[in-house]
């Protein structure tokens, strides 16, 4: 075992010092070009450690998109490990929203470079599909609690198309939602037996979801996991919107802001003001 703290315990510390926001480190071509940046693998390098500089020690977590990084090629990912480990030096924890879901060792290699001790890719939680059953995401589950990082499995996504698989309803009358949830409370176990305030297995769950928890039956509470909710601030959810998400389980969301916050750059005191208002809100929303 690691002789880290737990991914859960460590997010929650944050999450009490500089209120429930993540920021995501999205550069998208817009965003680089307001910001006087090439759209290539410098340009995405210079936005992401701008950030990192503007909000390290500021916010709970920030949530670098592999994708952005990775359409750059090798030099892309080597920009996104540069990223990573500003954060690290700051002090800052990292999500790296990455999305993978594969089976055996292909699930392995991926655990491997974002989850392994020394990978230089690896963050303190990386996101990934269930959609190949959630048991095959067992080797990132098993890595990151060795390491004492965390993972967050995609439940209820605001994408138009999620529905389609999410809300299905299989022959026991359980979603698929509904049972991705009921298996990570279960890796969280321990944690809620050891009094710790969140297990290191999280959900994502849209902000703009609506009453999908209540429709598919998915207990977001009995997960004692964070709940990472993108879509706050650009996308539109407030308070109101995050309180008919996720009811009684508002404690544990950690809210992601990227546009929200990111197109009050590139100056570090608008990112700094923009993400203060940002988890201000969130804190009245999800803590009031």
């Amino acid at each position: 075992m690691s002789a880290v703290a737990p991914f859960g315990a460590r997010l929650a510390a944050a999450m009490d010092a500089h209120g429930p926001l993540c920021v995501g480190i999205d550069p998208h071509v817009p965003l680089l070009h307001d910001w006087g940046l090439s759209d290539d693998a410098a340009g995405v390098r210079e936005f992401g450690l701008r950030v990192v500089e503007a909000l390290g020690g500021r916010v709970a977590a920030l949530k670098p998109q592999a994708a952005f990084f990775e359409r750059h090629g090798s030099a892309g990912v080597a920009a996104l490990e540069d990223v990573l480990a500003a954060a690290r030096a700051a002090g800052t924890l990292t999500i790296v929203d990455a999305k993978r879901g594969d089976i055996g060792s292909t699930m392995g290699a991926y655990a491997d470079a974002f989850l392994a001790d020394g990978s230089p890719l690896a963050g303190d939680a990386v996101t990934l599909s269930p959609y190949l059953g959630f048991g095959s995401l067992a080797p990132a589950a098993d890595l990151a609690a060795r390491t004492g990082r965390g993972i967050f499995v995609l439940c209820l996504t605001s994408n138009s198309e999620g529905h389609e698989v999410q809300h299905a309803v299989g022959p026991d009358g359980v979603s698929v939602a509904a049972s991705i949830a009921a298996q990570a409370a279960v890796l969280n176990s321990g944690a809620a037996s050891h009094g710790l305030a969140m297990g290191s297995v999280g959900l994502v769950v849209g902000a703009t979801v609506g009453d999908a928890a209540r429709a598919t039956g998915t207990d977001l509470q009995a997960v004692h996991g964070p709940l990472l909710a993108p879509g706050v601030g650009a996308q539109g959810a407030g308070e109101r919107e995050l309180a008919a998400v996720f009811g009684p389980a508002r404690r544990q969301v950690l809210a992601s802001s990227s546009r929200g916050v990111l197109s009050a750059g590139p100056a570090a005191a608008g990112l700094r003001d923009a993400a203060a208002r940002a988890a201000e809100q969130a804190t009245s929303a999800l803590r009031g």
